[in-house]
C-alpha cells in the first residue's frame, strides 16, 4: 500500500466510516461533551494552586470534582494554530494553519465532523478563530459576528477598547471582510492615550451583561436548555477572556488594585547574554505596549488580567450551574482548557509566542462520570493535540488513524502511570524565526532556526532562568533531545 500523508488519509473514504451513537456505561444515553475553552489563561492562574490574585471558584470546583493535568501544553503558543490542533488532532506542520491569518484546510476534518456523524448535535458558541467562513463540521454556531449583531450600536464601545483592527479579539472575526475597503471603524474610534496598540488595562465601559464572555455563557445555557435533554451533544463554549483587551467589567476590575500586585520574581532578572536574540529583543522592547516598561503600568496590567480571569470564571460557573440544574452532570464529560498561556511579566515578557511555561503551558481539567477520581492530579506531560482522540475514545466513537495525538484516557483511569511520550510544540513555521520545542521528562529543549537554542531542567529550574544549552557538561543531552526533535519533525526552514 503506498504511503499517504495524514491530510490525505483524513480526507479519504477510510476516514469517513462513522458509527451509530454509542451508549454510556450501563446502557444509558450517549455521553455528552461540554468543552469549556478560554483564551490566554496562564496554567497556574488558579486560586486552587495558591495564586493569590486568581479568583476562580468555578474552575477550582471542577478540578476538585475531576482530574487536573498539571503539565499540559498547547501545540503552538498562538490562537489559530493551537485551536486547529486541538480540533483536528494534528500538529501545526500537518494541519497547515501556521498563523492567525491562515485558513484551516477544508479537507482536514475536525472532531465536530466525527461527533455529528455519530449522532450528536455539535455546537460551537464563542471564539474559534477559523479565519474564514468555514464551519468545520459544527451544526450550531455563534461567534463574534452574532455578538456584534446583539450589541448593535454598542459595538463602537468595543471598537474603541481595541483601538484598532484585531482579529485575535474578534474585530474583524474574518480578515477578508475588511481587506477590500479597509477598517470601517477607522476615524470613528475615540482615541485614548495608549502608546502602542494594546492598552495597559482598565475597567471596561461595556456593561457586564454585554461582554462577549457574558454573551457566550448565556448562549451556551440556551443551547443546554434547548438540546441538553433531547439529543446527545458536543458543545464547545469558547471564551475570549482573559485575552486582550484587559478591560474587565467594572465589578471585576474593582476586585484588583495595581498597588497590590507584585511583579514576577523573574522580572528584570534574565541574563540577556544566555538567551536567544528573539527573547532578548522582546524583553528590551515591547512594541505592542511600550508603557509597561514602567513597573506601575506593569502592575496595572497584571491587575486587569486577573479581573478578566475572574469574569471568565464567573461565566463558566453559570454554565456549570445550569448543567447541574438540568440533571446533565451524570451523562456529561466536562473539560476545561485554554488555547495557550500568557507571560504576564515573567522574564519581563508579555503575551505568548514563546516556549516558557507560562506561555506554552495551559490548564487542563477533565471530569468524566464514573471514571475520574475527584481531586486527582496527573503530572505526566500531555498535549492538547491529544484531545480529539481522547474525546472520541471516551464516547465510543472510532478514532481515525493518522492523528498526531493519542488518547490520554489511560491517564484518566490511572493518573499515576508513567509518561509514555515526549510533548512537542512549534511556532512561526515557514518564517526565518521558526522554532520548535520538545519536553521529555524533566527536560525542555528549544531549537531556534538561526538563533541560540535553550535547554532547561524544569525540576531544578522551574522558572527557566538557567539556559544549559551551551554548557559542555550538557552537550550529550542537547544532542539527544535535538535528534529526537528532528526525528519528530525536521524544521522545514533548514537547508536540505
Amino acid at each position: 500500500m503506498p504511503d499517504v500523508t495524514r491530510k490525505e488519509f483524513l480526507a479519504s473514504p477510510a476516514a469517513g466510516l462513522w458509527a451509530a451513537p454509542q451508549r454510556a456505561a450501563g446502557g444509558g444515553r450517549p455521553k455528552n461533551v461540554l468543552f469549556l475553552l478560554s483564551d490566554q489563561h496562564r496554567p497556574l492562574a488558579l486560586s486552587l494552586l495558591g495564586e493569590a490574585n486568581a479568583h476562580t471558584p468555578a474552575i477550582d470546583s471542577l478540578a476538585r470534582s475531576g482530574l487536573r493535568f498539571s503539565q499540559a501544553y498547547c501545540t503552538n503558543p498562538v490562537c489559530t494554530p493551537s485551536r486547529a490542533s486541538l480540533l483536528t488532532g494534528l500538529q501545526t506542520h500537518n494541519h497547515g494553519a501556521v498563523n492567525n491569518a491562515t485558513p484551516w484546510p477544508f479537507e482536514i476534518k475536525t472532531m465536530a465532523h466525527h461527533f455529528s456523524r455519530a449522532g450528536y448535535i455539535s455546537g460551537l458558541i464563542g471564539k474559534m478563530h477559523f479565519v474564514d467562513a468555514q464551519t468545520h463540521g459544527f451544526d450550531y454556531r455563534l461567534d463574534f459576528n452574532d455578538w456584534f449583531q446583539y450589541l448593535g450600536p454598542k459595538t463602537k464601545l468595543y471598537a474603541d477598547e481595541l483601538g484598532r483592527a484585531n482579529s485575535g479579539s474578534g474585530l474583524p472575526i474574518i480578515d477578508d471582510l475588511w481587506r477590500d475597503f479597509g477598517d470601517p471603524w477607522k476615524g470613528t474610534r475615540e482615541v485614548d492615550d495608549r502608546k502602542g496598540f494594546v492598552h495597559v488595562g482598565r475597567a471596561s465601559k461595556i456593561a457586564e451583561q454585554d461582554h462577549f464572555d457574558s454573551f457566550v455563557a448565556r448562549e451556551s445555557i440556551r443551547f443546554l436548555r434547548r438540546f441538553g435533554n433531547r439529543h446527545p451533544f458536543f458543545l464547545i463554549s469558547s471564551y475570549l477572556k482573559p485575552h486582550d483587551p484587559f478591560m474587565p467589567p467594572e465589578r471585576f476590575a474593582n476586585m484588583y488594585k495595581a498597588a497590590d500586585m507584585k511583579l514576577p520574581s523573574t522580572y528584570g532578572k534574565v541574563d540577556l547574554t544566555k538567551v536567544p536574540k528573539e527573547i532578548r529583543n522582546r524583553i528590551e522592547v515591547d512594541a505592542p505596549n511600550p508603557e509597561i516598561k514602567d513597573p506601575a503600568n506593569a502592575k496595572q496590567r497584571i491587575a486587569m488580567y486577573y479581573g478578566n480571569v475572574a469574569h471568565l470564571d464567573d461565566c463558566i460557573g453559570r454554565v456549570l450551574s445550569v448543567l447541574r440544574e438540568l440533571d446533565l452532570e451524570k451523562d456529561t464529560i466536562v473539560l476545561y482548557s485554554s488555547d495557550h498561556g500568557e507571560m504576564l511579566g515573567e522574564h519581563g515578557m508579555w503575551q505568548k509566542f514563546v516556549f516558557y511555561e507560562p506561555s506554552v503551558g495551559v490548564p487542563l481539567i477533565f471530569r468524566v462520570p464514573g471514571m475520574t477520581q475527584a481531586g486527582g492530579v496527573c503530572t505526566a506531560p500531555v498535549s492538547l493535540v491529544s484531545l480529539m482522540a481522547t474525546l472520541l475514545d471516551l464516547c465510543g466513537i472510532p478514532v481515525p488513524g493518522g492523528l498526531d495525538g493519542d488518547s490520554i484516557a489511560p491517564y484518566l483511569r490511572e493518573p499515576g502511570r508513567a509518561p509514555e511520550k515526549p510533548v512537542f510544540a512549534e511556532f512561526a513555521l515557514r518564517t526565518k524565526n521558526a522554532k520548535y520545542m520538545i519536553r521529555r521528562g524533566d527536560w525542555k529543549y528549544c531549537f531556534y532556526v538561526g538563533d541560540t537554542p535553550e535547554l532547561y531542567n524544569l525540576a531544578a529550574d522551574p522558572l527557566e532562568m538557567n539556559n544549559l544549552a551551551h554548557s559542555p557538561s550538557h552537550k550529550d543531552k542537547v544532542d539527544e533531545l535535538k535528534a529526537q526533535l528532528f526525528a519528530w519533525h525536521r524544521p522545514a526552514e533548514l537547508p536540505a
